[in-house]
């Protein structure tokens, strides 16, 4: 084909071809690092494989989860941190995978912005592959995308995409096995993970605050630093419990706090009920609420509250899940029980 006098260019269109090659050479050694049994990641394929016999899989159900971070990338984005927030993005989809009993194997994102800067997309990505290793998982791709007109300037926005696999007896939740009296555990979040951020905006805008002053509820700590510490990963120190069959039932604490998504973890017929003083609300949600003015009910349909899962246990098996955890640094605790509804 001939050169046309005074012809578009991509480049010139807004999207720069050069830049995204540069941004997938950067992150290949991050996607190496990840590397599990049954998955060595090679960016630059068009899919990848996995290998569930070599995982270690006899009668294995694959879990696919999807979700993203949500408003708290405009915290990142504002103030230019950029690192943690891959972390948030893993620990939405794996989290959520251990509500299946699954464990997490493959994790793939979906990067979208107005401008790539390329500094900035490989913090994020930095960020993703030490999630995957926090999990355990392999990065083995994901999709970067220049869209001018879509996004402004160097705003993104992305998604991840994890694929988990659990033997068929160890699906949850085991709803025939789920009984009034059984015992309600909650692990300790890091604080609000990556859901409620659209109320946490308002009440820092309401409070008069930058995101550069010291938190009120985080000594040595500037505000956005403290709001940006990432979501929780709990597949190490859960997943064992899970595949020894300690527990019935697992609800990861999103969008929906504490009211919602317990129910979608428990039997029809049985009802979460919560000791709400079984625990000290964490200083970041009592700030919020303060500085907000936020109702009692509003806190816990919308912020976890200071628990990141709650698990589902027999009575009898309460003692050997509380040991596990506390061997495992994990801070737990219970925090009520089942009861007929």
């Amino acid at each position: 084909m001939s050169d046309r006098p005074n012809g578009l260019t991509y480049a010139q269109a807004g999207v720069d071809i050069d830049a995204g090659n540069a941004l997938v050479e950067r992150i290949k050694p991050l996607a190496r690092s990840t590397a599990r049994a049954g998955a060595t990641p090679s960016l630059g394929g068009f899919g990848a494989l996995f290998d569930l016999k070599a995982a270690g899989y006899d009668d294995p159900l694959l879990v696919t989860t999807t979700d993203g971070v949500g408003t708290k990338l405009k915290l990142a984005i504002e103030t230019g941190r950029h690192d943690t927030v891959g972390i948030d993005l893993v620990a939405m989809c794996v989290n959520d995978l251990l509500a299946q009993g699954a464990e997490p194997l493959l994790f793939l994102d979906y990067y979208a912005t107005g401008k790539l800067e390329v500094e900035a997309a490989a913090q994020v990505i930095a960020g993703i592959a030490e999630g995957c290793r926090q999990a355990g998982c392999a990065l083995v791709g994901g999709e970067t995308a220049e869209m001018p007109g879509m996004y402004s300037g160097g705003d993104y926005d992305m998604a991840g995409f994890c694929v988990g696999a659990v033997d068929r007896d160890k699906v949850l939740p085991r709803l025939a096995d789920q009984k009034p009296g059984d015992v309600m555990i909650g692990l300790a979040s890091s604080g609000p993970h990556s859901n409620g951020y659209s109320l946490v905006r308002r009440i820092v805008e309401r409070s008069g605050l930058g995101w550069d002053a010291q938190a009120p509820f985080a000594a040595g700590q500037s505000l956005a630093d403290a709001l940006l510490t990432p979501t929780r990963i709990y597949i190490k120190t859960v997943l064992p419990l899970l595949k020894a069959g300690h527990v019935e039932g697992l609800a990861h604490i999103t969008g929906g706090g504490l009211t919602e998504n317990p129910p979608r973890a428990i039997a029809d017929g049985l009802v979460p009920r919560f000791d709400w003083n079984a625990w000290t609300l964490p200083p970041v949600f009592d700030w919020l609420q303060q500085a907000g003015g936020v109702s009692e009910q509003e806190m816990r349909r919308t912020f976890n509250c200071g628990l990141g899962l709650v698990l589902i246990v027999d009575p009898h098996d309460v003692p050997d899940v509380l040991e596990g955890l506390a061997r495992a640094e994990e801070d737990a605790f219970v925090v009520g029980e089942l009861a007929a509804g």
